[in-house]
């Protein structure tokens, strides 16, 4: 009998030494990251990236502290935690015994990921969230009793902020000047003045970034997050265009005569209860003329391809269980698709069930995403 199989009959033998401690390494390797994760969201939430960036110099505990308006030693227990585990610069004495203080300091590739909203691989956003986002922990057991998962405002306010902040950097610096110019004469038709539609539209980012870029256009976004509709609002607000309008579809209706243009989702037909249906309400918005521009996340067909593949896969189907899967079985008989529940055959087997007959993958360069466009 082989050793898996004295396993599944019952007989356990005992574990290697060598190898229990290369697994218990292993196990904890993954709580150092949950902690790690803790600290940089405390970092970006108390201003302390911000204040490394800004600096001219590496600075100690002690300046750290006094440019952040905090407690030394907390700042300090901070740093450490930090600098251990890579995610800041530790300048230290060449002799361990010398009581010169550390330094601290961002690299450029730092600065661009903790402490730039604006660059492209500002990568704050999901840290922002991670307390709402850990804390449906102690909801996740029910939902594997019931089946029934949580939507995305069981997240808070703080959950909307988390996922604007995630998307907007890549988007306001690709979407208008990289992604639609590949779209087959779109840009010219938003130039003439087109009717889009932004599904699943969050807190506006996307479509208040095209609203700007194409005035003769007319933009809707829907959304069913009270949330992320209100921050959208209040972006509107601020920014005065009078070619945009936030709507929830349970109470304004989404078109269904053909009258669209172009419809865009961004990363939200996988976290949908019905997905499906949502693709043929879709196809019945768009003119015959119309353009779907699809965007989720990178996956493939099986488990196996995803780890061999995506580097982050792990990180993907906790997440999964955390947010998306949940959003998409937050309702009795949701399709429960999941973070990489989205590979571009079941995608194009969506949308030709849908009477869409074209379905194109665009040659974009993002690190989690792909896009694709669809045409009736």
């Amino acid at each position: 009998m082989t050793e898996h199989a004295e396993q599944r009959a019952g007989h356990r033998a005992a574990p290697d030494p060598d190898a229990l401690k290369l697994y218990s390494f292993q196990v904890f390797t993954k709580l150092d990251g949950a902690v790690t994760a803790g600290m940089i969201h405390l970092g970006d939430k108390l201003g302390l990236f911000r204040a490394l960036a800004g600096a001219d110099a590496p600075l100690t505990s002690d300046e750290l502290a006094a440019a952040t308006g905090l407690a030394e030693r907390w700042v300090r227990e901070w740093a450490y935690n930090q600098a251990a585990g890579g995610i800041i610069v530790a300048e230290t004495p060449d002799d361990p015994a010398d009581p010169a203080p550390v330094r601290f300091a961002l690299t450029p590739e730092a600065v661009a990921v903790l402490a730039s909203p604006d660059h492209p691989a500002f990568g704050m956003g999901m840290f922002h969230r991670l307390p709402q986002t850990m804390r449906t922990l102690e909801e996740m057991p029910e939902s594997f009793v019931t089946g029934i998962g949580h939507d995305y405002d069981s997240h808070g306010p703080e959950g909307a902020v988390g996922i604007e902040r995630s998307f907007e950097p890549w988007s306001n610096a690709f979407l208008v000047p990289v992604v639609l110019p590949m779209l087959d004469g779109v840009v010219e038709r938003l130039e003439r003045g087109a009717t889009v539609v932004d599904v699943g539209c969050g807190a506006g980012s996307a479509l208040l970034r095209m609203a700007e870029a194409f005035p003769a256009s007319t933009f809707v976004g829907y959304d069913i997050s009270r949330y992320a509709l209100d921050r959208a609002n209040a972006k509107l607000a601020e920014k005065g265009l009078a070619n945009v309008a936030f709507q929830d579809p349970r109470d304004d209706p989404m078109p269904t005569d053909g009258s669209v243009d172009l419809v865009t989702t961004f990363d939200c037909i996988h976290d949908m209860t019905d997905p499906q249906g949502m693709v043929h309400a879709l196809r019945a918005m768009l003119a015959e003329d119309g353009t779907w521009l699809l965007v989720d996340i990178k996956a493939l067909d099986t488990f196996a391809q995803n780890v061999a593949k995506n580097p982050m896969a792990s990180l993907m189907y906790g997440i999964s269980v955390l947010s998306c899967m949940s959003s998409a079985l937050s309702e009795p008989g949701g399709a429960g698709l999941g973070t990489l529940g989205l590979p571009p055959s079941r995608a194009e087997a969506m949308a030709r069930a849908a009477g869409f007959t074209r379905f194109r993958k665009l040659d974009v360069d993002h690190a989690v995403n792909a896009f694709y466009e669809v045409r009736p």
